[in-house]
């Protein structure tokens, strides 16, 4: 596997440079993360000036049912992105989860659906792969928890890059299976995330290959302001009172929020409040913990819970999580592992989706928000589900039913369906006790 120069046709660009958001130096859009001069994160930045100028409504629509209809606020330059289908997944009017909560207006955005491969990563991999071969990368890789492996080795194959990836050996068998399909070389190391992270920065530096999520960063997590984009013109081109999503790296909901906050800037949408609360596990909560503490930096930790999808121990972006919870008003709640495993089913029996084991946090922060007097009632709410429970269903094994094996015979069918029923009065007892 090796790095090669390929020409790609541009369009003019609307991103300018990478800057440095602690203290502001600038660097050219290239395949770097880290500032030389206070280590701070690098993040893009755009020419607004110019969106303003091109960007409106009506040329938005006029753009692919996917990401790339946004394609002047993301940071490529091609005329010919990755499009893979990515993007526009449906936003849910979720009336029956709404009235089991007690909520009026509540809405799902669902990307256990996303194209290729049922999780929110296949956005971000679809913009920092474009962009990794505009910078002549033919090798690509990324340190993952299995969606971002998923998603990275499908794109790739799409592209044709090669492609290289690195997993904790413990897994989900669903989340393995879905990277292994795609014929890339796949690195299962025995260690946690954070573990597998510090390995491929050292492989980074030594290989010279294109890491989504390490030395193409800044790149790679702008794709999720597409979710804001989407929830936007989803709702009328209106702003939500409120948004609920997992935290891992909390790059998610930093990009959240920066995609609200462009369109605002740039007169997509009118200017309104929104609340950002964010929802961990608690077997791997440093950022709910420092919220909690009201403490302005994270303690790293070492993950245990089943939602192994945000077992991020240090995250990258725990500190501006924490600022964009604090000065919206929002909220950032733990749940433990039997409460997402019953947010899971929750949002399947009310709703019919099925989602892993970060939707399931999700969820049942929601519900905890809600039953704690956090959220109000009439608020609008958008809860971003970002990936499907096809891939994690060792996480509700031996907490859901069995099918009832009978004869062919309808005596045997009458029997059962009387079981069934009596099971099902048991149940709504318990629920109402």
């Amino acid at each position: 596997m090796t790095q090669t120069i390929a020409a790609q046709a541009t369009t003019t660009a609307t991103f300018k440079s990478l800057k440095c958001k602690e203290c502001g130096a600038e660097y050219e859009p290239k395949a770097t993360h880290v500032c030389e001069f206070c280590f701070g994160p690098l993040e893009v930045a755009y020419d607004y000036d110019a969106l303003r100028r091109t960007v409106t409504r009506e040329t938005i629509q006029a753009g692919p049912n996917s990401i790339w209809r946004y394609r002047p606020f993301l940071p490529v330059a091609t005329n010919n992105p990755i499009d893979v289908g990515t993007g526009m997944t449906p936003l849910v009017r979720a009336n029956r989860l709404a009235r089991r909560l007690g909520l009026k207006k509540l809405y799902i955005k669902n990307d256990a659906v996303n194209m290729p491969t049922l999780s929110f990563k296949d956005r971000v991999v679809s913009v920092a792969l474009t962009r990794a071969r505009e910078l002549g990368f033919s090798t690509v890789s990324c340190a993952s928890t299995g969606n971002l492996a998923n998603s990275t080795a499908a794109i790739a194959a799409h592209a044709g890059l090669d492609c290289c990836v690195f997993i904790p050996a413990d897994l989900e068998a669903g989340k393995v299976l879905g990277t292994l399909i795609y014929g890339p070389t796949v690195m299962a190391v025995q260690g946690n995330y954070d573990q597998v992270n510090r390995l491929c920065c050292e492989v980074a530096n030594t290989h010279g290959w294109g890491f989504v999520n390490i030395n193409l960063r800044p790149y790679y997590s702008e794709g999720s302001k597409t979710l804001g984009y989407e929830v936007i013109e989803q709702l009328g081109w209106e702003l939500p009172d409120r948004i609920v999503a997992p935290l891992a790296s909390g790059s998610l909901f930093t990009k959240i929020y920066k995609g609200f906050r462009e369109f605002i800037e740039v007169g997509l949408v009118e200017e309104k409040h929104v609340r950002f609360s964010g929802a961990q596990a608690e077997g791997c909560s440093p950022i709910a913990q420092a919220f909690r503490e009201e403490r302005d930096f994270i303690k790293p930790v070492k993950p245990s819970t089943i939602a192994k999808s945000i077992a991020i121990g240090n995250p990258a972006d725990g500190v501006y999580a924490l600022e964009i919870a604090r000065k919206t008003g929002g909220n950032i709640e733990s749940v433990n592992d039997a409460e997402i495993v019953e947010g899971i089913k929750l949002l399947a029996e009310t709703e019919g989706i099925f989602t892993e084991t970060a939707g399931g946090t999700t969820v049942a922060v929601l519900k905890k928000l809600v039953e704690a007097g956090k959220i109000d009632p009439e608020e609008t709410t958008v809860v971003y589900i970002t990936g499907n429970g096809l891939k994690t269903q060792e996480a509700v094994q031996g907490y859901i039913g069995e099918p009832l094996t009978i004869e062919p015979k309808l005596e045997s069918f009458e029997r059962a369906l009387e079981r069934a029923q009596t099971l099902d009065r048991l149940e709504w007892q318990q629920v109402l006790v």
